[in-house]
């Protein structure tokens, strides 16, 4: 049996720098994995089997058993796994769990059955399935160009905490395509905000409020109307600048440090509402 934790993530920076003509839009990103956890579990079997611990993702559409499937086809192997998801990430709101999970999920049958395949081959084989699956192979800190899927690690940041606020929002359907819909060429940008963050990082710099950047916070009040209502108390919290983690309807900020962070935590739960304080996460933490 072999259990591995299934990292969620954030875009540090998010930039759209022009629509392509497959229809998908080409992205700079500066993605960051974050400490908050699904739990996989893999076990032997004759078959494929998904179990989850949410009914609604418990389908052959979920990432996990797309991605074992794509495996076994691409490697030939014929064995199995019995596949045990515990969700702890909440779903649907801009953190990547899907696609961590199938990313896992190539990483951990990969190792089960001994393929021995490099992250290179395997982010290649993730690619096929979803842009942000080949940045979860590598996770921790990574520059994301083309649609997402081109990866260049970089190194760790300096540990930063984050305080997060998952919305009593409905899903919606293809939430990600409807935001890239309402953007206009004057909210592209040219890559900038992602190049200064990546030399920050490099240079071993703390994150700033300034530095992070999302294209989609341009439309985040007419793409989730809602939000209107958390965003006055979030900031009277002490919150710096917010973003929307991903594509949403998560919302973020940046604290100076782990007290400061709880110290906005406790000061929404005064105002009713529930939020999460979550590190950055290394690579290899998984």
């Amino acid at each position: 049996m072999l259990i591995l934790q299934s990292p969620a993530k954030i875009n540090l920076v998010l930039e759209i720098i022009s629509k392509r003509d497959d229809g998908y839009h080409e992205i700079k990103s500066i993605m960051q994995t974050i400490g908050l956890y699904d739990m996989i579990r893999f076990e032997e079997a004759q078959d494929l089997e998904l179990n989850c611990t949410v009914s609604q993702l418990q389908t052959d559409n979920n990432l996990v058993m797309k991605a074992a499937q794509l495996l076994r086809q691409v490697s030939g192997c014929k064995k199995g796994s019995r596949i045990k998801l515990d969700k702890r990430i909440p779903w649907s709101a801009g953190f990547g769990g899907g696609s961590s999970n199938a990313a896992i999920t190539l990483i951990g049958l990969n190792r089960m059955w001994g393929l021995n395949y490099p992250e290179r081959e395997l982010a290649d084989i993730g690619s096929r399935i979803g842009s942000d699956i080949p940045f979860f192979i590598y996770g921790g800190t990574c520059l994301a160009e083309g649609r997402g899927e081109k990866i260049s690690p970089l190194p760790d940041i300096v540990p930063e905490w984050f305080v997060f606020i998952k919305p009593d929002i409905p899903d919606q359907a293809n939430k990600t395509t409807r935001l890239y819909g309402m953007m206009q060429p004057a909210n592209y940008t040219e890559g900038t905000h992602a190049t200064g963050m990546q030399a920050l990082i490099e240079s071993g710099g703390r994150l700033t409020s300034a530095s992070l950047y999302n294209a989609f916070d341009y439309v985040v009040f007419k793409a989730y109307p809602e939000l209107v209502r958390y965003w006055g108390p979030f900031h009277r919290s002490g919150a710096g600048k917010l973003h929307l983690a991903g594509s949403g309807p998560a919302i973020f900020t940046l604290a100076e440090d782990e007290a400061k962070a709880n110290e906005i935590k406790q000061k929404l739960a005064e105002q009713g509402i529930t939020s999460i304080v979550v590190p950055s996460a290394k690579r290899g933490s998984i």
